[in-house]
């Protein structure tokens, strides 16, 4: 009797609430899966994390510290392929491996989409023989297009369509994600190009041709390059005109990247007196560049500042 005049209200609110469990545990289980997208380099992960949102699981087949132009795929590579709805690559033959990879992974509903569509190429024109570097082929330009936010827009763009067409139910969260990351890539550019324009001095000398797009987006000039293909050696001839170069214009610093190997830039600093900068290609190739917005900001104000200290 007490039960049924005291607690009435109370039991009635608990079994609505018991009620209701199977219920949300049954909504929660109908929740549609996030979509299995495999990207080539990390620049790709972070775009497409930037649009997908909650929607999305995106798996980047190599880290921020590895050579895209070298890379050898995994085992684990081809599961993450084989699992995939979405592949993402950069395309200009940059990723010169991907298409064995994607025809051994063996899935007939993987959709490939290649970012750099649209995108005007860069020639290199720092080489000291005939042949073009790795991953890039007569007529088809530098493939680090990537190094220019201009170019993000683009590639961003690309990953936002690719999405909506397969999943247009979430069209309307892919568009408002990516209007919010382009403002941001956009407030970025201009914060850098003002740093960059008090600069008396933008002159450098590259390690490997990764960074024309970035020189002609901020200004920088590229007045050599040592080594024109990844993982090639410069004849020792080659290297005695930089260091010339070097001495005579009188250039400070000499840009490298993590993935490569610092020993040449060393010695054409120890020779000439130049700085070396170790930036990345790649997000999460050196701390604090974890995102493409980071790497974006470090890379630009790494090279600002030891233009302007030296």
């Amino acid at each position: 009797m007490i039960c049924s005049r005291l607690l009435t209200p109370i039991c009635t609110v608990l079994l609505s609430l018991w009620l209701t469990i199977p219920a949300t545990v049954g909504m929660a289980a109908a929740l549609p899966e996030p979509l299995n997208i495999v990207v080539t380099i990390p620049v790709l992960k972070d775009f497409a994390e930037q649009v997908g949102g909650r929607h999305v699981h995106v798996t980047s087949l190599l880290k921020g510290y590895e050579n895209e132009h070298t890379y050898s795929p995994k085992p684990s590579d081809l599961i993450a392929v084989r699992k995939a709805q979405l592949l993402f690559e950069v395309g200009i033959g940059l990723e010169v491996w991907v298409s064995n990879l994607v025809k051994n992974a063996g899935s007939p509903s993987l959709t490939i989409v290649t970012t750099s569509k649209g995108i005007g190429l860069v020639q290199d024109g720092h080489r000291h023989d005939g042949d073009p570097p790795v991953g890039e082929k007569p007529g088809q330009g530098n493939p680090h297009i990537w190094m220019d936010p201009e170019n993000a827009v683009t590639m961003v763009r690309h990953i936002t369509e690719a999405l909506i067409h397969v999943d247009p139910d979430h069209a309307q969260d892919y568009r408002q994600n990516q209007a919010l990351y382009l403002k941001r890539l956009d407030q970025l550019r201009t914060e850098l190009s003002e740093r960059v324009r008090r600069l008396s001095d933008r002159r450098f000398v590259a390690h490997h041709p990764a960074w024309p797009y970035l020189a002609r987006r901020f200004g920088f000039e590229i007045v050599g390059t040592i080594q024109a293909q990844s993982g090639s050696e410069p004849s020792a001839v080659h290297l005695q005109n930089l260091i010339a170069l070097i001495k005579k214009q009188h250039i400070k610093a000499v840009v490298s990247e993590i993935q490569l190997s610092q020993r040449l830039p060393e010695l054409l600093a120890k020779e000439t007196g130049a700085r070396v900068v170790v930036l990345t290609t790649l997000p999460g190739g050196l701390p604090r560049t974890e995102t493409y917005l980071d790497m974006l900001r470090y890379n630009v104000l790494q090279l600002a500042n030891a233009l302007e200290a030296s």
